[in-house]
């Protein structure tokens, strides 16, 4: 049995929650992290809060292996004085998003190798893709999850705005957003790559551009010269 408590009450915290409720051979606590007094001391105490708190609150905590969720905060940065951890879930996570852990990657990290088998059975009792990375590498895998998760949204907003401005339903780009993310699982990225900016179609680029707004050209230029770059097509 693997006793858990989590600090936060927000996405993460929640789903995580759920999820071991369900898990065998683990016991879970949920605490609020304004309640830092009434934590007891488990096996693995995870900080499930926003970045910019984690500091200030695992300064506050004296369980003895204390980790986080984070994606970009460094092990090191952690400010208990005991043993120290990450566990970190590659996942967008919503709160009325239903969240499959079988299928979410785990990205861990402990300071001993003792330590990440105990993070490593509680990864296994949710979930089944488990990966060692470090501090250095999570960081990197940070900042590409955001150009495929949330920038990616955000481009997906900007072709509903456009959608909803000329009365079109936007439910008639689904099957080519579901194309696309089914193609990079046999493609490369570099491979799948289609549209004017690769053919370097400039009479359609033009055209494209005049149909836009100040922000949305801006936003349609930068990832044009992008993909030229990237395909060696500038001129």
């Amino acid at each position: 049995m693997i006793t858990v408590a989590i600090i936060g009450n927000g996405n993460v915290a929640t789903h995580l929650h759920n999820a071991f409720l369900k898990a065998k051979n683990v016991e879970v606590i949920q605490v609020n992290s304004r309640k830092l007094e009434n934590i007891p001391e488990t096996d693995v105490t995870i900080i499930a809060i926003s970045d910019d708190a984690i500091a200030e609150v695992s300064a506050k905590i004296n369980n003895s292996f204390v980790v986080h969720t984070s994606g970009s905060f460094a092990l090191k940065d952690l400010k208990n004085n005991t043993r120290k951890g990450v566990f970190y879930m590659l996942q967008s996570f919503s709160k009325d998003k239903k969240i499959d852990f079988s299928l979410v990657p785990f990205c861990l990290e402990a300071t001993n190798k003792k330590d990440y088998i105990v993070l490593e059975k509680l990864a296994k009792s949710i979930g089944h893709k488990i990966y060692k990375i470090n501090s250095e590498q999570r960081k990197k895998l940070h900042v590409a999850a955001v150009f495929v998760n949330n920038f990616t949204n955000h481009l997906y907003k900007i072709g509903n705005d456009i959608c909803q401005e000329n009365n079109i339903p936007f439910d008639i780009l689904q099957p080519l957003i579901n194309e696309t993310s089914e193609k990079i699982k046999e493609l490369s990225p570099k491979q799948a790559q289609t549209g004017p900016a690769i053919r370097n179609d400039r009479k359609t680029i033009k055209n494209h551009l005049a149909l836009l707004d100040k922000q949305q050209k801006k936003i349609y230029k930068i990832l044009t010269k992008s993909i030229k770059k990237s395909s060696n097509k500038l001129n």
